[in-house]
């Protein structure tokens, strides 16, 4: 993985686990946020999609859930908490934020009529849903690629088997194997 893509520094990551109330293994929790992460990864290079963008969404667009059900409101708190402590940890330019803000506001329904770096993380997140049992439809999905038969299948085995991405969890500091999956 090339050291350009992270943009997130571990100490800020910290701070986000420090604050998360649900099980960091859980169903919503750092092996989820992981993947969306490399789902972005796979999804960006096939359209143009903004990677410093897509890392900070992966990291933080479930990290404001107060439970792992409905929870309709954790988008826009999201938000706020990135305004919050948007400096010094989070480094996007203007456009870059507002797109954050987006992706992280519209990701539970939001629709395929956004920018391509939203809709390349609302297909990350997407791709994810096999770890609940929910094969992600491909209308609900905004990108050609993520839509691609091949991606659908290689992101719901990941999610269905608990796949830890190792690589992207080393990179943000977390001590994974000292987190528990309690869906894996």
């Amino acid at each position: 993985m090339n050291d350009e893509i992270m943009a997130v520094d571990p100490r800020f990551v910290k701070i986000v686990l420090d604050q998360y109330p649900l099980s960091k293994g859980g169903i919503h929790g750092v092996f989820h946020w992981a993947r969306v992460m490399e789902n972005g990864m796979r999804l960006a290079p096939e359209c143009g999609a903004r990677l410093d963008v897509i890392e900070y969404f992966a990291l933080l667009h479930d990290s404001r859930r107060l439970d792992d059900g409905l929870d309709e409101y954790h988008g826009p708190r999201a938000v706020q908490f990135a305004g919050v402590l948007r400096n010094p940890w989070i480094d996007l330019d203007e456009a870059g934020f507002v797109l954050l803000e987006q992706a992280m506001s519209r990701h539970t329904g939001g629709t395929c009529d956004e920018d391509v770096t939203v809709q390349v993380c609302l297909d990350a997140d997407r791709l994810d849903l096999e770890r609940v049992g929910i094969q992600p439809d491909p209308r609900w999905l905004c990108t050609p690629h993520a839509r691609d038969p091949e991606t659908i299948a290689w992101a719901s085995a990941r999610a269905r088997n608990g796949y830890v991405a190792i690589e992207i969890l080393e990179r943000w500091g977390i001590d994974w194997k000292q987190i528990q999956s309690t869906y894996g």
